[in-house]
């Protein structure tokens, strides 16, 4: 009894530690995943506590468990509207993109190990997928908003290349220990059971479970665990079959996500728990299983991988994955940088381990030192690169919190949180009469929360600096709230800079608009106009400002795209609906040479 009551206590005080750590993380701008992994090296053999954990079969089984409940919460979360974005890219990054860096990557770890090219892919089979559960922390806790093309793109890859990463593993193992036994077409029959399996069990189950859960009516703790009970049977269904069960429990949590309902909306802050106890149990199990005198035995082998990875091997799979579809350059360098690797490497490394592969302990050090490399190469400089490749918006629009309550089984209100900041448009105005834009009959204030207490809305309120105030109303008036609050004179400075001092309808023709009187009326600037890509023969001055945007575009429009009008004025996409259409555009005026 006393053995499993320290089992308790030191699993408990594991966790804690973990959780606690966490909040070093921002100040410290490390990666908090790194933070549990420190913490599990801290109590393992090499550490404080001296706790000799070498049981790989029970990892393997905490790791899967864990990466199917990240992945359940990252599809629930995940809308369809980065489908429309990112869906094409992310298909191919997680097929040829993960198959191009294994076998570059693998070329390379052979020649650098000296070993047998089997155990070479092998390898690079481990470390070439990127992780879930770093790209879904890292970029959406990491404070950086990012254009939605990009951040689309890296979050579906992740979601979608675990199945692929798995297989070739999987494949690889069975070819070092029985290489008569492999075919090329067995491996293909495999790979389209994984993916055909897991695509169709993930969307019907979602499918179903999406209808049936409006149906019932349960106390609210009940649903996070039907939902997240319903996700392991599908995962452990799917894999049962001979499927992808990591494609099948996504792909639900994506159907169950999108379609709104009372059983749904409440449970993601649950979700949001069981992902994050996910993360910190897997990441503590893995710092335990790990020996680190044997990780720093092998860094060399761990930093030339790495540099070869960052540096060669994805850039060459982003390049030629993305490029078909008219992704920028500066996507590109972002995306090939954020090749985040974690858990999933580190799992995968395990299975050479069970399997008795030679060498397969040497492969999980150097593939944990690649994974720990990784985060902090990549994690921390997340801000930088987004900042360097100019894949960063600037986001004033965003409310604090919003909550979302169900009033009934088919109709919610939503409540929206906006803090004021200082310098803000909102300091001085009345709560209700906020915005000439905005009828104060179509908002109703919630709460005025000043200086941690409940203050009364009267007829004389004024807002000032720090306020919290809670509305509910429409979600199509809170962006427009959200700069009145947000706006500072810092902010609208780096906005503008961004999108330009002038905002544009779509429907506006460019000839209309007096900046370019002159450019339409000079002979000498008029082979400068550029035809509608779609019909040469048209004049581009007749076209309005959307439709001159989208034919030049040739890619789905996202905030942040540019169109250059001529060489002094371009325009910048500032709002696109949730069915792809322009709402807003910016122009822009480009910085000129100093003429001397």
């Amino acid at each position: 009894m006393d053995t499993l009551n320290i089992l308790y206590l030191v699993g408990a005080l594991l966790i804690f530690a973990s959780i606690m750590a966490s909040t070093l993380s921002a100040r410290l701008g490390v990666p908090l995943l790194l933070l549990f992994l420190v913490v599990g090296m801290l109590a393992g053999e090499d550490g404080i506590l001296g706790i000799h954990f070498a049981e790989y079969a029970l990892a393997n089984f905490i790791g899967q468990a864990a990466l199917a409940c990240i992945l359940l919460d990252g599809g629930l979360r995940t809308s369809f509207q980065s489908f429309r974005v990112g869906l094409k890219p992310a298909v191919v990054l997680a097929t040829w993109g993960v198959l191009i860096t294994v076998l570059v990557l693998g070329v390379f770890v052979t020649w650098l190990l000296n070993v047998d090219w089997r155990v070479g892919l092998l390898m690079a089979a481990i470390v070439g997928s990127t992780d879930a559960a770093a790209v879904f922390s890292l970029l959406r806790n990491g404070g950086v908003k990012l254009n939605d093309r990009v951040q689309a793109t890296l979050e579906l890859e992740s979601g979608a290349n675990d199945p692929f990463a798995i297989l070739l593993v999987t494949g690889l193992i069975a070819l070092n220990l029985d290489p008569a036994g492999q075919t090329v077409f067995g491996f293909l029959l495999l790979l389209l059971q994984q993916l055909g399996f897991g695509l169709i069990v993930g969307l019907l189950a979602g499918f179903l479970l999406s209808k049936l859960l409006p149906k019932l009516h349960l106390p609210e703790g009940m649903y996070a665990i039907l939902i997240m009970s319903a996700g392991l049977s599908v995962f452990a269904a799917t894999n049962l079959i001979g499927g992808s069960g990591f494609l099948a429990i996504y792909l639900s949590g994506v159907i169950i996500g999108n379609h709104k309902a009372h059983s749904t909306e409440h449970v993601l802050r649950v979700m949001d728990s069981f992902a994050w106890l996910s993360q910190a149990v897997l990441f503590v199990v893995l710092g335990l299983l790990v020996t680190p005198s044997n990780v720093i035995n092998v860094w060399y082998y761990s930093v030339a991988i790495v540099a070869f990875m960052i540096l060669v091997a994805r850039p060459i799979a982003v390049y030629t994955s993305v490029k078909p579809f008219k992704f920028k350059d500066r996507e590109i360098g972002f995306i090939s940088w954020v090749g985040l690797r974690g858990a999933v490497p580190i799992t995968l490394a395990i299975l050479p381990v069970m399997a008795r592969i030679d060498s397969a302990f040497m492969l999980f050090d150097i593939a944990f030192g690649v994974v720990v490399l990784s985060l902090i190469l990549q994690g921390t400089t997340i801000p930088f690169m987004a900042t360097l490749f100019k894949v960063r918006i600037p986001a004033n629009n965003e409310p604090k919190e919003e909550h979302e309550v169900w009033v009934s089984d088919k109709a919610s209100i939503t409540l929206y949180e906006f803090e004021v900041k200082p310098g803000a448009f909102a300091i001085g105005r009345h709560p209700k009469v906020i915005s000439s834009r905005v009828s104060p009959d179509e908002i109703n204030v919630f709460a005025l929360v000043r200086g941690q207490k409940l203050v009364p809305v009267k007829e004389d309120t004024q807002l000032k600096f720090g306020d919290n105030v809670w509305y509910a109303m429409q979600s199509n008036h809170a962006s427009q709230i959200a700069q009145i609050f947000n706006d500072t004179k810092l902010d609208r400075r780096a906005i503008d800079d961004f999108y330009g001092d002038w905002l544009l309808s779509p429907s506006v023709k460019l000839g209309d608009l007096p900046f370019f009187t002159g450019v339409m009326e000079s002979d000498s600037l008029v082979t400068t106009l550029r035809p509608n890509a779609a019909n040469p023969s048209t004049n581009m001055w007749q076209q309005t400002v959307a439709q001159y945007v989208t034919a030049n575009l040739e890619i789905a429009p996202i905030p942040g795209d540019t169109v250059a009008v001529n060489d002094e004025w371009s325009l910048v996409i500032k709002e696109v609906d949730n069915k792809g259409a322009l709402r807003t555009i910016g122009l822009k005026r480009q910085d000129l040479p100093m003429v001397n």
